[in-house]
């Protein structure tokens, strides 16, 4: 089942890449007590989720924030390491922080992955964003086509927060 607005995350373990290398985190230490947007792409490093989806959220961390975001987090079906050199790549250390769902756990957990074996990328995370206050899903805005970034953009929750 899909999750839906008004469901509370179920529990998982995401890694995150710290001073001290990588680490666990579960859906309780990242949103309990915080409104946070959560964006998923389907890869990073893949053009639309590289060149479309993850700027709005670089160039618009502050304003979001300003409506009431305590951390803006983004998720795919890559290794620490990639999400890790993707933010640095992406300009978004200090306004985006990577959550590494490595096994695509999470993402089965909200019914939310995709089948890009065709193009040899296995299973993965549908294109999406969430705003979550205290573990439970507060808005929803998941992509109709994985290859487009519209309703689950930075530009859309902002005009929606």
């Amino acid at each position: 089942m899909t999750i839906q607005v008004g469901d509370r995350l179920p529990q998982a373990t995401f890694r995150v890449m710290t001073a001290e290398g990588p680490a666990a985190k579960s859906t309780d230490d990242l949103f309990a007590g915080r409104r946070v947007i959560l964006f998923a792409v389907p890869g990073a490093f893949t053009p639309t989720c590289h060149r479309n989806h993850m700027p709005g959220f670089v160039t618009h961390a502050a304003e979001l924030r300003a409506k009431g975001v305590d951390a803006i987090y983004v998720t795919a079906v890559n290794d620490v390491f990639v999400m890790d050199a993707w933010l640095k790549a992406s300009g978004a250390e200090g306004k985006v922080e990577g959550l590494s769902d490595g096994n695509a756990d999470f993402a089965r957990a909200i019914g939310l992955t995709m089948d890009g074996s065709g193009f040899g990328l296995g299973v993965r995370s549908q294109r999406y964003s969430m705003v979550v206050k205290d573990g439970v899903v507060e808005q929803l805005n998941v992509e109709a086509v994985s290859g487009k970034a519209d309703v689950s953009t930075a530009e859309h929750l902002l005009n929606n927060l």
